[in-house]
């Protein structure tokens, strides 16, 4: 059957999390645009355990407020979070008797714990409420994509049989079922080989309880509430999360290197459990106590992967994990749809001006990769890192200011696509760039050289004024002359905060060749020790 031989604007296949944003945002840019979401799931949609990727960062938490007018729902809906929080606890019966990096109280720029099934419901709701055609129960049997401006075709099947649709603009967003990516046998193999394991439990893990006897370590976060943290229980070559969801669930997962800790040890439930009790035995102490609240569980092999191609001046593109996937930890995932769906709408926008796609999908891609290719190196080869209580931290404060001081402005500012900006500025961006592999490659080598030491107490990234401050800027509306500036200013505050973790890592006699050196202790050297593990509030 045709569908009712009508040529839609835009199909996307799959209206999970990135294709019903990217629908919205569509809509939100292209009022009049026809606009097809096929998704295979049936709304209502379960809570809780539905999908995993419940963390967002500060881009993609920008993204739903702002870029698709979600900020309501996600106040009133969903749980704000209380930042990034890390405990360096392998094997201790005790959080307060480890080193523990996070923020005393909320930083300026929101982000959110995402429920997944309670936000997919409502972006469906909200898709329909907005105009869009989307219709769940549809399956993808198969598609043909055009050629040198023809129109793509899609043949699907929904409880009224079988159908056929023809579009301008194909658009994949089927996650790692990846239709597109899989049939042009675009996967690339990133030489970053993790896995993970998760499940659900319905019942609050309330961390700030599980040391109830210490009142000064309760009581160090303004307010009491770890908790609401993403949560992150960290040893050599892995780390586990602690994520809680608004419907009152808690979602607990196992992120390692498969050459450190294989999949085979924690896969099922009941190995999980027991991989838990040898690692994390606070966790593993929670977990037992309501493991019978257990909702589901999940496991997956070979969590990152590439993707060669995902913009085509054809007419179709790739956004979120059918294009590509870089690693759960610094939740990215979000921030990547964001950006990928951005981009899309742009190509979109030069489609209707009557302007040559070519150009422009080959630029995007290649800005878009450099994107995955920078973040990629705070991951590949790292996971070693994660039970260092002295150089995790120092990787997290330089990890942090990078994310904020780069990324989050071009998002932020609107700058993803300013052909002028980035050329004016591609020396310091890819200096910039080079920089952030230098130091990855040297956290390595600081942590293959460095005393391990683990002292109770907490790293309180909210002491680091810097960090505080351009985490606060985020928010800041500012013209061509003041992104300029504020760039230049966050690239030279990099080298900074390079020489002041080389100088540091001197003292362990670790090699700094090819890094900038701090000629004396400039003041971002201090903030940077205490970041990093010299100075924690006990």
């Amino acid at each position: 059957m045709a569908d009712a031989h009508t040529t839609h604007d835009a199909v996307i296949l799959g209206g999970g999390l990135a294709g019903l944003c990217l629908a919205l945002q569509l809509r939100r840019e292209f009022p009049e645009l026809d606009i097809v979401v096929l998704e295979r799931h049936r709304h209502q949609l379960p809570l809780a355990a539905h999908k995993v990727g419940e963390s967002t960062v500060e881009i993609a938490a920008h993204y739903f407020e702002e870029e698709l007018g979600l900020r309501e729902h996600l106040q009133q809906a969903q749980l704000r979070k209380f930042g990034l929080r890390m405990f360096f606890s392998e094997g201790q019966d005790r959080l307060d008797q480890c080193t523990e990096l996070g923020v005393s109280r909320v930083l300026p720029t929101p982000s959110y714990q995402i429920d997944r099934g309670l936000f997919e419901n409502f972006l469906g709701e909200e898709a329909r409420r907005r105009g869009i055609d989307f219709r769940d129960g549809t399956t993808v049997r198969g598609f043909e994509l055009g050629r040198e401006g023809e129109l793509h075709r899609v043949r699907c099947n929904d409880d009224a049989g079988e159908h056929s649709l023809a579009c301008r603009w194909l658009l994949d967003a089927s996650g790692r079922a990846g239709l597109l990516r899989r049939r042009l046998s675009l996967t690339r193999d990133n030489g970053h080989h993790v896995n993970a394991a998760w499940f659900r439990l319905d019942s609050r893990l309330l961390l700030d309880e599980w040391c109830a006897d210490n009142a000064a370590w309760r009581d160090r976060c303004e307010p009491p509430e770890r908790w609401r943290s993403t949560n992150h229980l960290c040893g050599e070559g892995y780390w586990a999360w602690l994520i809680p969801l608004s419907s009152g669930a808690h979602s607990v997962g196992i992120v390692a290197d498969e050459a450190l800790h294989p999949l085979e040890g924690f896969q099922d439930f009941a190995r999980a459990r027991g991989w838990l009790a040898r690692y994390q035995p606070a966790l593993s102490r929670a977990v037992e106590r309501c493991a019978d609240s257990l909702l589901d569980f999940h496991f997956l092999r070979g969590c990152s992967y590439g993707c060669a191609q995902v913009f085509s001046a054809d007419r179709w593109a790739l956004t979120g994990e059918a294009g590509l996937f870089l690693d759960p930890f610094y939740s990215p995932g979000g921030d990547f749809i964001a950006i990928a769906n951005t981009y899309i709408c742009m190509l979109v926008a030069h489609d209707r001006a009557g302007r040559p796609l070519a150009p422009h999908a080959r630029f995007y891609q290649r800005l878009y990769f450099s994107f995955y290719q920078s973040t990629l190196a705070l991951y590949r080869g790292q996971y070693a890192l994660f039970g260092n209580a002295l150089v995790m931290p120092a990787k997290v404060a330089w990890d942090y200011t990078y994310y904020w001081g780069v990324l989050c402005q071009l998002f932020f500012q609107k700058r993803l696509g300013d052909t002028v900006l980035f050329a004016e500025l591609a020396p310091q961006l890819a200096a910039a760039q080079q920089l952030n592999e230098r130091m990855q490659v040297f956290f390595g080598r600081w942590h293959a050289a460095s005393h391990r030491r683990n002292q109770a107490g907490l790293l309180d990234q909210c002491r680091v004024p810097w960090l505080v401050e351009i985490n606060r800027g985020l928010r800041d509306t500012l013209d061509d002359a003041g992104v300029r500036e504020r760039l230049k200013s966050n690239l030279a505050l990099l080298h900074e905060v390079a020489g002041a973790i080389a100088a540091m890592a001197m003292r362990d006699g670790v090699p700094v060749e090819g890094l900038p050196i701090c000629n004396g202790p400039p003041p971002a050297l201090y903030e940077v020790a205490a970041a990093a593990g010299m100075a924690p509030v006990t």
